[in-house]
């Protein structure tokens, strides 16, 4: 939608809008303050359960992993231990009291911001969704994040201390604490913190009533012309809020500027202890005042530079910095001669953002049309969708793994041959530097992933050794399968397979980071269940059929046929039709 121009058409768009704005926040609270009291209920009463009833399991699993790590040494597995006492103590309460505090707002804010958004554009019966959205939806969402939480508690917790637990230490030894660096870099760290938290707070009170005044022209001007947050009716009620609530904002701001100096002025100490050097850690202190100051410039366009000098506070980054320089310029170089429309791209030319969730159900997506590929050629048996379903053992990682790590790789290689500065879907979307989710999270997975296609593209690989990767990447877990590549494939140069090994390792690795994701597991129990229902039409159905046992012996037959097309050769063109025959008489 266009904003008007003009004030007074501008204005009477305002003034014309206000009574239906009114009306519609009046809807929203109401809704919202009759089932803010059941969605919290319903996620402190669930988290609080889960918390309650894994808290002891955390506590045991955590010193045990800790002690028996690899990777740590003794003076660093016992700072850890004090440290994690302290969180261990206090993890029920923060989590309880942050499970209500979450359960309030998402109660409240749900049915509202609901309500603006049915009257949004593409929505017939507006009057009609103004009372329905955001009443049952909340409710079933709440359940959703209780569920998502009990993932992560579960799920995500325990692989991720399995892999502390398991990993190997890196081969110059395991992580240790210098003990004789330590006071030094305590005295450094007291000494960062009473300089920079009185000086920063000085430039945040001094800074502050530019930031009122310049918010508050911003705010008003976007109200009457009905642009930036003001644009999109979900949007209003908030905007709305920020114009009376600016001055909190403000000092919130300022706040969070004095909080955030005490960690900014305690990084000295790890300066200090990274860098040996307490010349180092006292560098940086006069740096990080620099830093905020500029930062701090930025976000409010006010001029740049700033009073305190900036000096190097880290050894041997000289030569890194230009070479990251250089880099950084020849890859704009190279975008400008690839993309020349680029440098001159309007703010209506960019790609629409991508959103982190809506990525994650296109990934699953794409995990499910490989799947049922590799499922109709037998390279995934039904034992492996059973195992997964039933969830024994943390399910197949051949499943849970292995196909969400070949559907990722399955996106690099065709972005390599596309010759992609991002990664392409196998339904054309591709996302890049500009379109990708702006999310810290997202970010964890995308940067490897783009490097490691950078790195296939590079090495050129041919068809076998494609195929050979797919495999691999597929089957990591499984070293009964593993064994039958070796025979199946054309043979490789023992450096060449030592390259793709490590490939494939940290493709997989990158694939099980992603599955501690809050909302994967989810998303990955309806992706199992849909390739066991599709398992289903295809062979049968294993229910009991007149009150009588599982047709075991009819399953059986089928899972034998279809596990024996695994990593089979297609010799000759009849063998498809005969393994079709073979199964239809079974059926």
């Amino acid at each position: 939608m266009e904003p008007l121009k003009g004030f007074w058409s501008c204005l009477w768009s305002f003034l014309r809008f206000l009574p239906f704005f009114l009306a519609l926040l009046i809807l929203g609270t109401v809704k919202g303050i009759i089932l803010c009291p059941f969605v919290c209920l319903i996620m402190t009463l669930g988290n609080s359960a889960i918390i309650l009833g894994l808290w002891p399991a955390h506590v045991v699993w955590t010193y045990y992993c800790m002690i028996r790590s690899k990777q740590l040494g003794p003076v660093l597995k016992f700072i850890l231990a004090l440290g994690a006492s302290m969180i261990l103590v206090l993890w029920p309460l923060v989590g309880i009291l942050g499970s209500i505090l979450i359960g309030v707002g998402y109660g409240f804010l749900a049915p509202v911001v609901a309500t603006f958004d049915a009257v949004g554009e593409g929505k017939a019966n507006d009057f009609l969704h103004c009372f329905m959205d955001g009443t049952w939806s909340t409710i079933e969402r709440s359940f959703t994040v209780v569920r998502d939480f009990r993932d992560v508690c579960f799920y995500s917790y325990f692989s991720i201390m399995d892999e502390l637990h398991q990993r190997d230490p890196p081969n110059e030894g395991p992580y240790e604490i210098r003990l004789w660096y330590v006071p030094g870099s305590w005295v450094i760290g007291f000494l960062g913190v009473m300089v920079d938290m009185p000086t920063i707070t000085l430039i945040a009170i001094y800074k502050s009533p530019y930031m009122l005044f310049k918010g508050w022209k911003r705010l008003f001007q976007d109200l009457i012309g009905r642009e930036g947050p003001f644009l999109e009716t979900a949007c209003v009620p908030f905007a709305g809020l920020a114009i009376l609530l600016w001055p909190m904002a403000v000092a919130g701001a300022i706040i969070a500027s004095i909080l955030s100096s005490f960690f900014l002025g305690a990084y000295a100490a790890v300066i200090t202890y990274q860098e040996k050097s307490a010349k180092m850690g006292l560098f940086y202190i006069i740096s990080s005042l620099s830093v905020f100051d500029e930062y701090s410039n930025d976000i409010l366009d006010m001029p740049e530079g700033s009073c305190f000098p900036r000096y190097q506070y880290r050894k041997n980054i000289s030569q890194r910095s230009k070479s990251l320089s250089r880099h950084s310029s020849l890859a704009r170089k190279n975008q400008d001669e690839k993309n020349p429309s680029l440098r001159a791209t309007s703010f209506k030319g960019i790609l629409p953002e991508l959103k982190p969730l809506k990525l994650l159900d296109r990934m699953f997506s794409e995990c499910k049309h490989y799947g049922e590929s590799l499922i109709g050629e037998g390279v995934i048996a039904p034992e492996d969708i059973k195992e997964s379903r039933s969830g024994k053992g943390g399910g197949s990682r051949i499943v849970s793994i292995g196909l969400p790590a070949y559907s990722i790789l399955q996106a690099l290689l065709v972005s390599a041959k596309r010759d992609s500065d991002g990664l392409i879907l196998s339904d054309n979307t591709e996302i890049t530097t500009e379109n990708r989710p702006k999310d810290a999270i997202f970010d964890w997975f995308f940067d490897p992933v783009i490097v490691l296609k950078d790195q296939i593209k590079a090495q050129n690989f041919s068809e076998a050794e494609e195929q050979y990767l797919s495999r691999l990447v597929l089957l990591l877990g499984d070293s009964k399968r593993l064994n039958n590549i070796n025979d199946q494939l054309p043979p490789l140069e023992q450096r060449r397979q030592a390259e793709i090994h490590a490939f494939a390792r940290r493709l997989c690795g990158i694939t099980e980071s992603l599955s501690r994701y809050p909302t994967v597991r989810r998303r990955f129990d309806g992706l199992v269940k849909l390739l066991y229902e599709d398992l289903e039409k295809k062979f049968g159905s294993t229910k009991p059929v007149n009150g009588g046992k599982v047709t075991q012996n009819l399953t059986s037959r089928i899972i034998r046929i279809v596990s024996q097309k695994s990593f089979q050769s297609r010799k000759s063109p009849g063998s498809n039709s005969q393994e079709s025959q073979s199964l239809n008489n079974v059926l």
